[in-house]
């Protein structure tokens, strides 16, 4: 068996160290902020915190997706020298940049006709995706296959459970997910929208409670409903620059499940554009979507 990398993209969410670490390449997505174009690479190009406040300040961020020639040029690099290539990506009904890599993926194949390449619909966002792409690599390191991995990873994607609320309901305003109307009657009433990722990937309203200590008292009684310990004990636990609200989760979580590994991570640009500071979300390991 000849080696195999695994690739994803910024969306992941996932600490830098761990992906360096795990020889886990990332193919960074864009995006555009007060007329300035900006690679999305842990914080380096724009410190996380410097994003949510200009977005604060009233800036509105925009962003792009990775192009089929990007993705092309990361997937010749390893094929070049004969790597097996597991591509696992932000969801398709979230954006085209999936449709692009398997266009990159059909035209290297055309030239690397041995080299086995295989594109994943991850249908999950931020740290869903992230926790797809931790697993597959400690499944790989475990000894499996490639294509032994991939078939494990298609038959569990939709185990990835992830639960988000926001606190301003004018990001989802200015994304179309909301009308103005709604934006401002839900605004005046403080109702705090709880949202989801359904089985096909899409980010869904599931709920609308009162106020935000409801909103996070809602995630964790979805953890409590949803999570799966015999799958996995692992809780991550993003947030659009509102850290504290993250360790309230966390602490609480964590003292009626003392066994689970919760670890707290910045939301990207890449979602954060859409849903702003004060995004809290938890995704984990449980039932099917």
């Amino acid at each position: 068996m000849g080696n195999t990398i695994i690739i994803t993209d910024s969306n992941c969410d996932l600490p830098e160290e761990y992906l360096t670490l795990s020889n886990i390449p990332v193919i960074p997505f864009h995006f555009i902020l007060n007329g300035l174009d900006y690679e999305d690479n842990f914080g380096k190009s724009l410190n996380y915190k410097d994003f949510y406040n200009l977005i604060r300040a009233g800036a509105t961020p925009t962003t792009a997706q990775i192009t089929p020639f990007t993705f092309e040029k990361s997937f010749e690099k390893y094929a070049e020298l004969g790597f097996s290539i597991i591509y696992i990506g932000f969801s398709s009904a979230l954006s085209e940049s999936f449709s692009h890599a398997k266009l990159a993926q059909t035209r290297i194949q055309e030239r690397f006709p041995s080299v086995e390449i295989y594109v994943i619909d991850s249908l999950s966002a931020s740290l869903g995706e992230g926790l797809l792409v931790r697993e597959a690599s400690e499944l790989l390191k475990s000894g499996l296959t490639s294509k032994q991995v991939v078939a494990w990873i298609e038959e569990n994607k939709r185990k990835i459970n992830h639960w988000f609320t926001v606190d301003s309901l004018e990001y989802l305003r200015r994304g179309g997910r909301l009308s103005a109307t709604s934006a401002t009657v839900g605004t005046a009433l403080n109702i705090k929208p709880i949202l989801r990722v359904d089985s096909s990937g899409h980010l869904i309203p599931a709920k609308q409670v009162i106020g935000r200590k409801k909103a996070m008292r809602t995630l964790i009684e979805e953890f409590e409903k949803n999570h799966s310990p015999e799958v996995s004990s692992t809780l991550f636990i993003c947030h659009g620059d509102c850290l504290e609200d993250a360790a309230y989760l966390k602490k609480t979580i964590m003292a009626r499940f003392p066994k689970i590994q919760a670890q707290i991570e910045y939301l990207g640009p890449i979602i954060g554009a859409h849903t702003g500071p004060g995004m809290l979300g938890i995704v984990f390991w449980g039932k099917d979507r």
